[in-house]
């Protein structure tokens, strides 16, 4: 008997689905849960297309992870 997936955590939901990757429903559930496109947020490239960094774009992104590893920190106080 499969759990209901509606009831799981997205946390469980997810170890789930990395010990049964065989359960499509599961899987599909879990990607339903994920931000929509529409919410999404879209950085810039952090490398030219011949591969140099571009360190504008690198700040900004460093910025961003900083920003939300705080947010989780927060959250978990």
């Amino acid at each position: 008997m499969k759990p209901n997936f509606a009831q799981m955590s997205t946390k469980e939901l997810r170890a789930y689905v990395l010990a049964n990757r065989e359960d499509i429903e599961a899987l599909e559930i879990l990607f339903s849960r994920r931000t929509p496109d529409s919410e999404a947020i879209i950085y810039p490239s952090m490398f030219t297309e011949d591969g140099k960094p571009i360190e504008e774009n690198n700040r900004i992104i460093a910025e961003a992870i900083a920003q939300r590893v705080q947010q989780e920190n927060n959250n978990q106080d």
